[in-house]
């Protein structure tokens, strides 16, 4: 199994995070304390690290600057809501770090670290193969392989529907098969949806491409900074397939 430190304030929230992740990785719990954190990976080796990002912010900051100063190698996934997380906003700059945005699924989170440590478990890219010319074409951009499945099942009687798991692979996908519309998940590790709409725009030939942005959180903070980017509009996960329709069919007709 993947070696794995969990590093938190001891609660309920990390315990339960811990009892999942143990099925997936070998998995250390480790006090958010510098000294300790430092002891821990320095006996165990870990190859990934995961930190709560629940409470008083000034240990963590400790324990990130540590780990950037010392152990850039390892990739770090933090947990945290928006708000948590833009307290450390010097450490995601770098690719070292990435933020899984609270509240995030148990199952969620395996994937993102599977993803993170290299292992297979995004969905193959789907190129638009075979299309119907009498429908229009949807490229959704998830980087959870269940989501992709799931909304390219609710749109494929209506629409051609091509799938990505990353931002990266959306550019590509673009300049292969210009989209009528895009569905762009928000929360992505690497490019996440502001980045990548940032990449289209940036595009002459595909800025004008419109794109609904899908997002798991929906506290108003997290809202207003995905309105000021300017999608089409945007819709909470899961999508429901009707309101999903009658997002797109707003956005470019039927």
């Amino acid at each position: 199994m993947r070696k794995l430190i969990f590093i938190g304030k001891m609660n309920d929230v990390v315990k339960g995070i811990t009892g999942a992740l143990s099925t997936e990785f070998a998995v250390q719990l480790c006090a958010n304390v510098r000294s300790v954190a430092q002891a821990m990976i320095d006996m165990t080796g870990p190859e990934i690290i995961v930190v709560s990002l629940i409470g008083d912010p000034e240990p963590f900051k400790e324990i990130m600057s540590m780990l950037r100063d010392e152990y850039s190698s390892i990739p770090v996934i933090t947990i945290g809501t928006e708000s948590e997380s833009s307290n450390f906003a010097v450490f995601y700059k770098s690719g070292q770090f990435q933020n899984a945005t609270r509240p995030i699924s148990n199952n969620d989170l395996i994937e993102r670290i599977k993803r993170t440590l290299g292992d297979n478990v995004s969905a193959p890219e789907e190129p638009a193969g075979g299309n119907d010319e009498n429908k229009k074409s949807i490229l959704v951009v998830d980087d959870n392989a269940a989501t992709l499945r799931s909304i390219k099942s609710m749109l494929e009687d209506e629409y051609n529907v091509s799938i990505v798991p990353s931002g990266v692979k959306a550019m590509a996908m673009i300049g292969k098969n210009r989209p009528d519309l895009i569905l762009l998940d928000y929360e992505m590790p690497v490019a996440d949806g502001k980045q990548t709409l940032e990449m289209i725009r940036a595009e002459e030939d595909f800025a004008d491409i419109p794109v609904i942005f899908l997002t798991g959180v929906s506290d108003k903070e997290h809202i207003f900074a995905v309105m000021e980017l300017k999608p089409k509009g945007y819709l909470l996960k899961p999508p429901v397939r009707e309101k999903l329709i009658e997002a797109i069919e707003g956005a470019i007709g039927k």
